[in-house]
């Protein structure tokens, strides 16, 4: 997204002698689909292994910039419902909605205590620290109250949303981020389910300056060109590519992932300077994982969208499952995804898949006793911290 930005902001500036040197073998980086499973005629669906929502929809005010480009290119997208969800633990359905109730009540006055530390500059803390003054501090060995946390610090910050708990979060700036998407921009988020992809939003985008077409390639998009270095000076820059090739020019826009930049997958000559370096690595680059499976036959409840699990002895064991095979969505597929994220992300990415697919069932087996859980027909989810270009 950010290099055909910037690519499309020097064109509309009249600068068009560039080029744009892309790794993949298409455009979108992390915004990145799949086809997965199969209808009933045979045709498989497309899943959505990273971005899927447009977040902050509704407001009359300010216009969220993602959702104008939704708009304009007529993206596939439906409501997603964060209140319509249903709790378990391993003895199956237990209702512990009180406990949602009950972190909402503390989540409201602990971002009404951030606004006043940022509006006055005072010191930050982490969001653990913020939650607690504001009457929410879970015990350990209460994994419904973790999973309630799981799934829902700062409203919708939390490690579902943003893969960081609140150990690791800012109180101030957790509260912010999600002040400025959903108090900005509107309330709603939406899930994408567009047959194209998220990520024509950023080729449709890329094609009104890039003169490409199924015959011909703009000379100026270099796709499956990995770099490897970039030699930088005040005369230009000179990048080399794992294909054997090289390009100078007097200047370049950097804008490789976080990961990327971290792991030291590309080689400066000379080296950031350290305030560069030291801004890079005061952040962490955190891994989020969904996991898809398609079943002969929908077997959890058809108008529940979320299913929250508590696990009785892991934080983030396999925790949220969202349905895809509501009306809203895409009907009658029997799609369920989970999502994990950070160390159990890291850990799922790195078994096999046969043993991932054996943990889940174990969980869906405690989350429904009364129910035959079959083996799921399709089963698929990527493996970001093992991507070069998404480390």
């Amino acid at each position: 997204m950010a290099g055909v930005a910037a690519a499309q902001a020097l064109h509309n500036a009249s600068i068009t002698d560039f080029v744009i040197l892309e790794y993949r073998d298409t455009l979108g980086g992390r915004v990145w689909h799949t086809d997965f499973g199969a209808d009933e005629n045979g045709k498989p669906y497309v899943v959505e292994f990273g971005a899927n929502w447009l977040q902050g929809v509704g407001s009359n005010d300010t216009e969220n910039p993602v959702w104008t480009l939704a708009q304009k290119h007529k993206l596939k997208n439906m409501y997603s419902n964060y209140d319509n969800i249903r709790t378990y633990d391993e003895t199956g359905y237990t209702d512990y909605r009180d406990k949602l109730a009950g972190y909402t009540q503390a989540s409201e006055i602990a971002s009404k205590e951030a606004g006043r530390i940022l509006s006055e500059n005072l010191q930050d803390q982490t969001a653990r620290s913020g939650l607690a003054l504001a009457g929410w501090r879970p015990r350990k060995d209460d994994m419904k109250a973790q999973a309630v946390e799981w799934w829902n610090w700062a409203h919708k910050n939390s490690d579902w949303e943003a893969a960081s708990s609140p150990e690791t979060s800012s109180f101030v700036f957790g509260i912010a981020g999600e002040n400025l998407t959903f108090n900005q921009f509107g309330p709603s988020n939406h899930l994408v389910l567009d047959p194209r992809g998220y990520n024509s939003l950023i080729t449709l985008e890329a094609s009104t300056f890039l003169t490409t077409t199924p015959q011909s390639q703009d000379p100026r998009l270099h796709l499956s060109t990995p770099i490897t270095s970039i030699t930088h000076s005040p005369a230009g820059v000179t990048i080399h590519t794992a294909n054997q090739t090289c390009h100078t020019a007097a200047y370049a826009i950097c804008t490789f992932s976080l990961g990327v930049l971290q792991n030291s997958a590309v080689e400066f000559h000379p080296q950031l300077p350290d305030w560069k370096q030291t801004s890079i690595h005061k952040f962490n680059m955190n891994t989020y994982t969904k996991i898809f499976m398609q079943f002969p036959s929908a077997f959890w409840p058809p108008d529940s969208e979320f299913l929250l699990y508590a696990s009785p002895n892991t934080r983030g064991y396999y925790p949220v499952f969202q349905s895809l095979s509501g009306p809203s969505f895409l009907p009658n597929s029997n799609i369920l995804f989970v999502t994990v994220v950070d160390e159990q992300a890291y850990r799922v990415e790195r078994q096999p898949l046969s043993h991932t697919k054996a943990e889940i069932l174990a969980v869906l087996r405690e989350m429904f006793p009364d129910k035959d859980i079959p083996e799921p027909t399709a089963f698929a989810y990527p493996r970001w911290s093992t991507e070069q270009w998404a480390i």
